[in-house]
């Protein structure tokens, strides 16, 4: 089965990829033209499933796509269905002057992922709880992955390669779940 995943994100694209193989499923990018939908909204699982629809309106074959957010607790959740835009703005950085000196450093990335398999349309949510590290760490990944470290681990998302990061990843995991509801499916047909 294949895929297209609705992100311009090359990292993004890998760690599904390598989440999604498992299960015979292949993702690509889409073609030139194709934006991503980027609304704001509290609900990540709206923001994906509207950028789904859009981009199915325009391509019209089985797609993902995918919004992502880091919520810190001492910060009452934020950024996150902001993170894109934070991360772009202030970055790590801003991030950790607005942790300095707060002892809470408990923080979990979410993920949504919206797939349009016609006639279906289903989105599916993975959760990495963790903390926050004082300073980054770390020259993998992407955005705020330098200051978080997943519950049972020691090192942040930043210090794994995908396949390390994969075990604990919010993505990977909603990525997972979509994984075997389409093994579901095909069982059934």
């Amino acid at each position: 089965m294949e895929f297209y995943f609705i992100t311009r994100n090359r990292h993004k694209l890998e760690e599904a990829s390598a989440a999604l193989k498992p299960y015979g499923i292949s993702l690509r990018m889409p073609p030139p033209g194709i934006p991503k939908l980027e609304i704001q909204d509290q609900s990540l699982e709206k923001i994906a499933l509207l950028a789904a629809r859009h981009a199915y309106q325009r391509l019209l074959a089985p797609l993902i796509a995918e919004d992502a957010g880091l919520f810190i607790d001492a910060l009452n959740g934020f950024p996150g269905p902001y993170s894109s835009y934070i991360y772009r703005t202030i970055g790590v950085e801003g991030i950790l002057r607005l942790m300095r000196g707060v002892g809470n450093r408990r923080a979990r990335f979410k993920s949504a992922v919206a797939c349009i398999y016609p006639p279906y349309e289903e989105v599916f949510v993975g959760v990495a709880e963790g903390t926050i590290t004082s300073s980054p760490r770390g020259e993998e990944g992407f955005g705020f992955d330098p200051i978080f470290i997943p519950s049972g681990e020691n090192r942040t998302f930043a210090e794994m390669r995908v396949e390390e990061k994969n075990r604990f990843s919010h993505r990977a995991k909603a990525f997972r779940i979509l994984g075997e509801w389409l093994r579901g499916f095909r069982r059934k047909t």
